[in-house]
């Protein structure tokens, strides 16, 4: 698909020229700047911006903490123990990295929702959908790995957990565990290997967002009717659209100033809400915490990890057809990365012409469901897997499943959605008549 008509940098200057052609960066940065955006996106357009902001965050003070941290597991908890005593500013910093994550999440799963809502991942952006994806699986690494560096009670127990998924897989899955591990338990060289992907991790992240922005670059971005910039010709373009800059950069700040005095508040006054008390205490291979909790961001696939019980009728089914080699613990890993993978297969699950869940009345009641669905399956993947809990995730799971897998294909058929409007300006004009002063229907 050919991009959308704009004017292009053109260099002036003697200078500009030679620079221009030997290396296009003025181009590219003008393109980036000014590059046509539709003007009727909302403010669930934010989170781009919050993501890149806080990824630079995270690499900046991860760079600070690295400089004092020790990956050794007679010194790690003490030495975190001494960036907060004796580094000057050291409390602050780790505490901003710590909660940093925590914004990441938030910001991530803004982003994701608001793309499964205005359907961000339909053609042509598919691509697009797939390294966001990819992102988050890379993101939910770094985040796993860093969890472990204080080597806390819950850091070490958690890990031993984690790593011990990889064990369930059939007939290579202990040697995957122990390459993982660099040991046949957690220990030394296990944290080596996590401080190592955990420094390395988000300048690969860096990069696959550089790659990401570049994708919606070429495909335009979506926008909350779905309908697609004109590309006849640029005064069409230009009815559609406006310059990133100064309209949404200067949005977009406005909503990362407010976003940031929150996040501020939180490492101020609160920063170890969100942490467990657990990880306070120096790691102890003899002693096991009554419940071990994951950070909250992984709670969710926690609870679809942990939904699927050798007393499930699925696994039992499963377990029998596979003569004993598909167990529980196993039929649990792939639920839990097989929970990610239908969100990637969106593109291809959704069987729906129209793009924009503000047009599907039927789909907004199943789309909330799937809201309501993620954060009671956060609720209950930090409960004990006991009463009723297993039960409630058993649903959550079954659910989020149904929702990809049987609710998308299906409403693309029997959903009659609503007329949508001719063109961006037309939403435009319909939201913002003063503007263009074409009066409010």
């Amino acid at each position: 698909m050919a991009g959308i008509p704009h004017d292009h940098y053109e260099p002036k200057t003697d200078g500009q020229k030679w620079l221009n052609k030997r290396l296009p960066i003025a181009g590219l940065l003008y393109d980036t700047l000014f590059i046509p955006t539709p003007k009727n996106l909302n403010w669930m357009w934010i989170w781009g911006i919050v993501l890149v902001f806080t990824l630079v965050l995270q690499i900046a003070t991860g760079l600070f903490l690295a400089m004092h941290y020790v990956a050794d597991t007679e010194l790690a908890f003490s030495r975190i123990e001494h960036i907060m005593r004796n580094v000057n500013g050291g409390a602050m910093i780790r505490y901003v990295h710590m909660n940093g994550a925590s914004l990441f999440f938030v910001a991530v799963y803004m982003h994701i929702f608001r793309g499964l809502y205005y359907g961000s991942y339909k053609a042509p952006r598919e691509v697009t959908w797939i390294i966001g994806v990819l992102m988050f699986v890379l993101m939910m690494g770094a985040g796993f790995m860093g969890y472990v560096l204080p080597w806390g009670q819950m850091s070490f127990h958690g890990t031993a957990v984690i790593t011990g998924l990889f064990g369930a897989i059939p007939f290579v899955g202990e040697a995957i565990q122990t390459w993982l591990l660099g040991a046949s338990a957690v220990g030394q060289p296990a944290l080596n290997r996590f401080f190592a992907l955990h420094y390395l991790l988000p300048f690969i992240l860096l990069g696959i967002t550089m790659v990401h922005v570049w994708a919606f670059h070429t495909t335009g971005n979506n926008n909350p009717t779905g309908v697609e910039v004109r590309r006849t010709s640029k005064e069409d373009a230009a009815k559609d659209t406006l310059p990133f800059w100064p309209y949404f950069v200067i949005k977009d700040l406005l909503a990362l100033v407010v976003i940031l005095i929150v996040f501020t508040a939180v490492v101020g006054f609160m920063p170890n809400y969100l942490g467990h008390p657990d990880n306070y205490i120096p790691a102890n291979p003899a002693a096991t915490p009554a419940h071990i909790v994951p950070e909250w961001y992984f709670l969710p696939f926690y609870a679809i990890l942990r939904a699927f019980t050798a007393d499930v009728w699925l696994v039992m089914l499963v377990d029998w057809v596979t003569f004993g080699i598909v167990d529980a613990k196993f039929f649990g890993v792939v639920a839990m990365f097989g929970a990610i993978a239908v969100m990637a297969l969106a593109p291809w699950l959704d069987t729906s012409s129209v793009r924009s869940g503000r047009y599907r009345p039927m789909f907004k009641w199943w789309f909330a469901l799937l809201v309501i669905d993620f954060i009671v399956l956060m609720w209950v993947g930090a409960r004990p897997a006991e009463g009723i809990y297993p039960y409630i995730s058993l649903i959550g799971a079954a659910y989020w499943f149904a929702y990809f897998l049987v609710v998308l294909p299906l409403l693309g058929v029997i959903e009659k959605p609503l007329a949508q409007p001719a063109t961006i300006e037309e939403d435009f004009a319909a939201h913002y008549p003063k503007s263009t002063g074409t009066p409010a229907e």
